[in-house]
């Protein structure tokens, strides 16, 4: 099963909305938690939790993967998507049957290779989350995303400029897929910035969030 690095809602009261924080390729969950410790001061009543990807990744011996990722081969994001899919979803209903609450109590946040988990999974759940954010991330298999969506949580797409990894045609190549779909989508794009958050980026996180769970 998979964990990770955890903070209680700011309140000190139990959780009354959970996000789930997903790291990129290479990293774990105390890479993001951070982002955590920044938001909870303006969601007291919001737990964070940061879980560890469930596989090592050979290219840093500290740091995880939720699937091989080697290059940005889209057919190859997709496979790995649909094979990690199970565990992460699985996740998702601990934790919120672990602190008694609903499946559209939920946010999901991903950067990178978790922003393409937080997409696969979060379009798929029988009870959508609340919202998904994606930093710095693509959508995998957009072919199947008419057949297998069940709901319509809102979305919030960050990426940077200048990203060298994950170029912002990712972000151009979603919005119109998402958006064709029915899903209500906002997207945003940091001059200059390269594969990272900004404060920007975490300050228009911080605001969808405190939106879509009210």
């Amino acid at each position: 099963m998979l964990d990770g690095p955890r903070i209680p809602p700011a309140g000190g009261k139990p959780a009354r909305r959970l996000v789930v924080l997903l790291h990129g390729y290479g990293a774990d969950g105390n890479d993001l938690i951070d982002i955590g410790r920044f938001w909870a001061p303006q969601m007291p009543e919001t737990a964070f939790v940061a879980p560890n990807a469930p596989e090592p990744c050979p290219d840093n011996p500290m740091g995880r993967q939720w699937f091989p990722l080697t290059v940005i081969d889209l057919q190859l994001i997709d496979q790995g998507v649909q094979q990690a899919a199970p565990m992460l979803d699985a996740y998702l209903d601990a934790e919120l049957a672990g602190h008694g609450l609903a499946g559209a109590d939920l946010a999901l946040v991903g950067f990178s290779q978790g922003t393409m988990m937080a997409l696969e999974v979060g379009l798929r759940r029988p009870v959508p989350p609340a919202g998904i954010i994606g930093y710095s991330g693509l959508l995998a298999g957009p072919e199947r995303l008419d057949k297998a969506s069940s709901g319509k949580p809102p979305i919030l797409l960050i990426h940077g400029e200048a990203d060298p990894l994950v170029p912002v045609m990712a972000l151009h190549a979603a919005v119109p897929v998402l958006g064709a779909a029915g899903l209500p989508v906002e997207w945003h794009v940091s001059p200059g910035l390269e594969h990272g958050i900004d404060a920007r980026g975490l300050e228009s996180g911080a605001d969808f969030l405190r939106r879509v769970l009210g």
